[in-house]
């Protein structure tokens, strides 16, 4: 008996140390990682956020999309914040980041805020997950305990990057697919998606929906001609508001412009075009409460992703490269 029990024994404790580690990283993560170690982190990265806000409102949103475009390649490591050397390939020159990420100097100035507060403490991963929080509830959205606890990436992938953020020209199952690889649900795709109720796009990821798409507003494609050139390389980095309503106050104005067929990137009309999602889209322009509330659920869900923890990763004391 004793010798057929052992192997089963055996069997069990490997099965539960790879359930331990497939859980640890998700607990690893807490409200209050910070609490003792850096007491004063929270309001000094409020205050470094605010003063980016209030000298740019657009700023809000570039920082949220900083940290979406973080968490899609690799997980929610601070990869994306790495300056590309000459030994050393980063994330900002992939092709959904190159001219259009933005804010990495305002990443810059929160790291020096809190080193100063508790020194070696705080990852900046973190930090950039703290700052669209902060971002969302400057701009009038909606606020939520951000899970920490995040260490940072030595490393980036300029490819993981081309290919795992979702492009503006995705149709639906596209975008499905994106979320799904990264654990994210239709349901997530479209709460998150609502991110575009603040910031702007630029003309080149939406001149082709404004001269050759049928499912579009005629006085927005109009308005937009104005200031978007039908010629590739004339006027490509002119920006527009994705949310023509209300561009820099963070509410479900945006799915009640898709409903209006006034989504201004192919993908974003795309959730209201004749789908699975058109019922959701509908919910959340009907009631700004459902949508704040799953999409505080699905930045959790996100925040989640492959974060890396215990000795994994470093703390990083310049944001741009690894110590």
């Amino acid at each position: 008996m004793a010798s057929s029990a052992s192997p089963f024994m055996a069997t069990l404790a490997f099965m539960l140390v790879l359930f331990m580690s497939s859980v640890n990283c998700h607990a690893q993560l807490s409200t209050n990682f910070y609490s003792k170690s850096c007491p004063n982190l929270l309001p000094t990265v409020r205050s470094a956020v605010q003063s980016a806000i209030s000298k740019e409102a657009r700023m809000g949103a570039s920082l949220l999309r900083l940290f979406f475009h973080d968490c899609f390649v690799n997980g929610c490591d601070g990869s994306i914040l790495l300056d590309d050397t000459s030994t050393f390939t980063g994330e900002k020159n992939a092709a959904p980041n190159r001219n259009s990420a933005r804010g990495f100097d305002v990443v810059d100035n929160i790291k020096s805020a809190v080193e100063k507060v508790c020194p070696g403490i705080a990852s900046c991963s973190d930090l950039l997950a703290i700052a669209a929080r902060d971002s969302i509830v400057i701009l009038g959205g909606p606020n939520w305990d951000v899970k920490l606890g995040r260490r940072d990436a030595r490393s980036a992938s300029q490819a993981a990057a081309n290919n795992s953020i979702p492009p503006p020209t995705s149709n639906l199952n596209q975008l499905i697919s994106f979320f799904n690889n990264v654990g994210l649900s239709p349901r997530d795709m479209v709460a998150l998606s609502g991110a575009h109720t603040i910031g702007q796009a630029r003309c080149t990821n939406f001149r082709a929906r404004i001269y050759n798409e049928t499912n579009l507003d005629t006085s927005l494609a109009k308005t937009r001609q104005s200031n978007c050139p039908r010629q590739a390389g004339s006027g490509d980095n002119n920006l527009a508001p994705l949310d023509l309503q209300s561009p820099t106050t963070f509410d479900n104005k945006y799915y009640e412009n898709l409903i209006r067929n006034r989504g201004l990137l192919h993908s974003d009309q795309q959730l209201f075009n004749g789908g699975s999602t058109d019922s959701l889209v509908r919910s959340y322009s009907n009631s700004e409460r459902s949508f704040t509330s799953d999409f505080v659920a699905s930045m959790i869900r996100m925040g989640d992703i492959k974060p890396l923890t215990g000795n994994n990763g470093e703390i990083r004391k310049n944001c741009r490269r690894i110590n």
